[in-house]
């Protein structure tokens, strides 16, 4: 891969979309059942549920927004699937319940919340927990026959593993690994784009699956051509970031671009821009763009360069 000079005034930090928030997952113990079980029947372990990609949501007197959560005695096992999330650093064990639809609550300020509305508001450690859980439950609910031979699998591990009983196949959760990128050119121009069935005026950083067989700075270039025809050089990578919609892993990068002609596919991108900063912050301020979400790590790429945060985010 070619080189071209260092991206400008550019240092690269960790830019996770959470800060750790202090769950230790413990896979030593997934098949443990004696220690699952006494987890489980601790006054102190705490419990939420999950069902469809969502989980109730409360706000506490003080102004905070919180995952509902209960302890193990009072949760409702009926019909339910059990996951291990971890432990935190005061010994709390957490668990989720996977359910075919969310408790009812007396509780008039709770209400069911998505992951991506839930990202925003939720401390690191709840985000942490409620991003394992939906992740769980995306792949619980459609992988439940054996792959291999085709009849039913079970659930082992506590929820991380899908065993074949007839075959002796073990499946186990899929990640979908993502490349997501800030294009600059060498005026230090950031290059983002429209996707088709977004709102007009809606733009951000481009990204693409990596394909079989390929590398993930393969495949930032070859997406990158595909989509906006532009030759990139040189590739940074900056962080990750988990997003389980149902099952991606992102992977954040910086690309140099080579070239600077926009050509775009018209299938995924309808429109692509070239922005100085200067500019950007104009379109921004006049409602012409509108940047990317904060729980995104597209608007951690941009802000990164930008050198503030995007504040007129609407997603």
């Amino acid at each position: 891969m070619s080189t071209t000079p260092a991206i400008k005034d550019s240092v690269v930090q960790p830019i996770p979309l959470t800060t750790p928030g202090g769950i230790d997952r413990a896979a030593g113990h997934r098949m443990d059942e004696a220690w699952l079980g006494a987890a489980w029947s601790h006054p102190s372990t705490r419990v939420f549920v999950v069902s469809g990609g969502q989980a109730l949501i409360e706000e506490t007197p003080d102004g905070r927004t919180e995952l509902v959560m209960m302890p193990s005695f009072d949760a409702p096992l009926t019909e339910a699937h059990r996951y291990f999330l971890g432990i935190d650093a005061d010994g709390v064990r957490y668990f989720a319940l996977q359910k075919d639809a969310l408790p009812g609550r007396m509780d008039a300020a709770a209400r069911p919340a998505s992951l991506r509305e839930a990202a925003a508001l939720l401390s690191d450690r709840d985000n942490e927990l409620l991003v394992h859980a939906v992740a769980l439950e995306n792949w619980q609910r459609l992988h439940r026959f054996c792959s291999r031979c085709g009849e039913r699998t079970v659930i082992a591990a506590a929820g991380h593993i899908r065993r074949c009983q007839a075959c002796g196949a073990e499946h186990y959760p899929r990640t979908d690994p993502a490349v997501i990128m800030l294009v600059l050119d060498d005026d230090d121009r950031a290059l983002l784009g429209r996707q088709l069935h977004w709102p007009k005026g809606r733009f951000s950083t481009l990204a693409g699956f990596v394909e079989p067989g390929e590398s993930i700075e393969r495949a930032v270039v070859r997406e990158v051509a595909e989509e906006v025809g532009v030759a990139i050089g040189e590739v940074e990578y900056v962080a990750s970031q988990p997003w389980p919609f149902p099952s991606s892993l992102m992977l954040g990068f910086v690309a140099r671009a080579t070239s600077t002609e926009v050509t775009v596919d018209g299938d995924e991108i309808d429109e692509a821009r070239w922005f100085s900063r200067d500019e950007l912050r104009e379109a921004m301020a006049s409602g012409e763009v509108l940047a990317p979400s904060g729980v995104s790590i597209a608007s951690r790429l941009v802000e990164r360069w930008y050198g503030e945060p995007l504040t007129t985010s609407i997603w």
